[in-house]
């Protein structure tokens, strides 16, 4: 019979758990407070359910006090505080699972079960002698992003390299800079590089750095972005588009740990930590040889998928709070209320650019206001200044098949270029992508200005 420590301040939340725990087979114990908690934790229990508002501490100490215990029981987190910050520690300091109150029961009673069978596979393992493998605020509370903040979580406390893969505008790089905040480095640099920005010569001198003379421009030794991140993390943001030469040169540099200068052979330490990010598919790319197979498994040690905001559009309300604050700071403005209608109206959406795009539309709005309320005929959504809705570019096609994604990038990407009369760099700004992806986007959907798509 598994032993369960329910911990928690609150006696009806304590007596409701007791009570089903107990109706579920388990032998329960509860304690009401963090020093309680912890020395009831030495009596060898199976799982603890902790609360993290505790009297005479928190739930966070009593982790910390249960980090270095070697018969420690599972923790399962059930607590009232729904925040990024404190997913993050909870899962950093050890806990199982992170449950917001108040908790379905049928979940907790699954969450359970899983947590008690894993900690019985472990101790199977340990007995055949088999052992494991030893910012930003990012916000919203759905599922999706709520597994996100989990994976920071596990992720920043290693220094292991690290694939986020997203469509464009889901915030990979606010994902690595949780990373680097939540990890031991955090006082070492936070160095980025966007790879489609420059061409592939200027490229490599700007990953390794060049010295006076190695070519016609280099007038002075310039470290590049591996020297700059130091023990910190280097994040490589559109991985996909670095050329096959330099990928070459990049997998090198990640086995052997060492690079060297543009026009220079002293070799040169690298201790920084990668965390990589891209939009597009490096599987499909590795199986048409545009993308090398073994940098593909030397990045994605770790992988993290960032979900698009149309598959939480739950997330939308929230997201508009606090873009709004950020908005308000930014430009001094003191935008304080939405109309419902305009809610919709976001909600409703399908945010093809992601929360960036959902970003530069509220700017827009921001700067426009007259007031400090926003309504929906302040919201230019799209190409066109009425809302699109979510169902919009799902449009049954003439055989009454919905189109795929890339089908809807590709009639995207041409009505924008009809709207601009293809102004190249005005599409660019609409669709907040660099100029080389544009051109690249124009080619493999083979898009012509004669020609917009329906």
């Amino acid at each position: 019979m598994a032993r369960i420590l329910i911990v928690d301040d609150d006696r009806s939340i304590r007596r409701t758990l007791e009570k089903f725990l107990g109706s579920e087979g388990y032998e329960v114990t509860t304690a009401q407070d963090a020093p309680g908690a912890i020395e009831a934790s030495a009596g060898g229990f199976d799982l603890m359910l902790l609360d993290l508002g505790l009297p005479g501490g928190s739930g966070f100490d009593v982790l910390a006090a249960l980090q270095d215990r070697e018969d420690k029981p599972t923790v399962v987190v059930v607590t009232a505080r729904d925040d990024m910050q404190s997913t993050v520690k909870a899962i950093q300091l050890g806990a199982y699972e992170y449950l917001v109150k108040p908790v379905d029961i049928d979940r907790l009673r699954d969450v359970v079960r899983t947590a008690l069978d894993s900690r019985e596979v472990r101790s199977e393992l340990v007995e055949l002698g088999v052992s494991g493998a030893a910012a930003g605020e990012i916000l919203g509370k759905s599922t999706q992003i709520r597994d996100v903040w989990k994976q920071i979580g596990a992720v920043s406390t290693t220094r292991a390299p690290v694939l986020i893969r997203g469509e464009s505008g889901t915030g990979k790089e606010l994902v690595a800079k949780a990373i680097h905040m939540a990890s031991a480095a955090r006082e070492q640099p936070f160095i980025a590089l966007n790879c489609t920005a420059l061409a592939p010569g200027v490229l490599e001198s700007e990953l390794f750095g060049h010295v006076k003379g190695a070519f016609t421009g280099a007038v002075a030794d310039r470290p590049g972005r591996f020297e700059l991140a130091g023990k910190g993390t280097l994040f490589l943001d559109e991985i996909a588009e670095i050329p096959l030469e330099l990928q070459a040169k990049l997998l090198r540099v990640l086995q052997e740990r060492t690079f060297e200068r543009v026009g220079d052979a002293k070799q040169m330490q690298h201790e920084a930590r990668i965390i990589a990010a891209t939009h597009r598919d490096l599987t499909q790319m590795v199986k048409q040889g545009t993308f090398r197979e073994d940098l593909y498994y030397r990045l994605r040690v770790v992988e993290i998928t960032l979900p698009p905001l149309r598959e939480r559009a739950s997330d939308i309300p929230i997201l508009v709070e606090g873009l709004l604050a950020k908005i308000n700071r930014d430009l001094a403005k003191d935008i304080r209320f939405v109309t419902p209608a305009a809610l919709a109206k976001l909600s409703s959406y399908a945010w093809p650019g992601n929360v960036r795009e959902l970003e530069n539309t509220l700017t827009r709005a921001t700067v426009l206001a007259k007031s400090d309320v926003l309504d929906e005929t302040s919201l230019a959504l799209g190409v066109d200044t009425a809302a699109t809705p979510a169902t919009a570019d799902a449009a049954v096609t003439s055989d009454g098949e919905l189109p795929t994604l890339r089908e809807i990038e590709r009639r995207h990407i041409g009505r924008v270029l009809a709207h601009t009369e293809w102004n190249k760099r005005r599409t660019c700004a609409i669709l907040d992508i660099s100029r080389p992806t544009l051109d690249r986007k124009i080619e493999e959907y083979g898009l012509r200005k004669e020609e917009p798509p329906a």
